[in-house]
C-alpha cells in the first residue's frame, strides 16, 4: 500500500499527522525539492503540499505531471490559497479532455 504524506510550514501540515499522515516541514527550497524525491523514492503515492511550497519547487513537481504516482495535490496553507493548485487541476482538466469543463 503506498503512503501519504504531507509537506508545508508547520503551522499548515501539523494537524495531518493526527489524521495518520507522514508530515514533512522542510524550511529551504533545496530541502522542499530532496523532501520530494526521498518521498518518491520512498513509494508514497500521494503528495499534498502546500502551494507556497509547491512554489518553491515547481521544477521537481513537473517531472512528476505526467506519471501516475506520485500524486501532487497542491493545498492551500493557513495563510489562503495562491490558486495555484486550482489552476493546476483546470490546466490538467484541458490537457485530458481538450476543453475547459470547469
Amino acid at each position: 500500500m503506498n503512503k501519504v504524506g504531507v509537506i508545508g510550514d508547520k503551522d499548515s501540515v501539523l494537524g495531518f499527522r493526527a489524521l495518520g499522515l507522514s508530515v514533512f516541514t522542510p524550511e529551504e527550497d533545496i530541502e522542499i525539492r530532496k523532501t520530494i524525491e526521498t518521498m518518491v523514492k520512498d513509494e508514497y503515492g500521494v503528495i499534498f503540499i502546500t502551494e507556497e511550497y509547491a512554489k518553491r519547487a515547481e521544477e521537481t513537481i513537473d517531472r512528476y505531471d505526467n506519471s501516475i504516482t506520485p500524486a501532487i495535490i497542491l493545498i492551500p496553507s493557513n495563510k489562503g490559497s495562491l490558486n495555484i493548485g486550482k489552476d493546476r487541476i483546470i490546466t490538467n482538466v484541458e490537457k485530458a479532455l481538450g476543453s475547459n469543463i470547469l
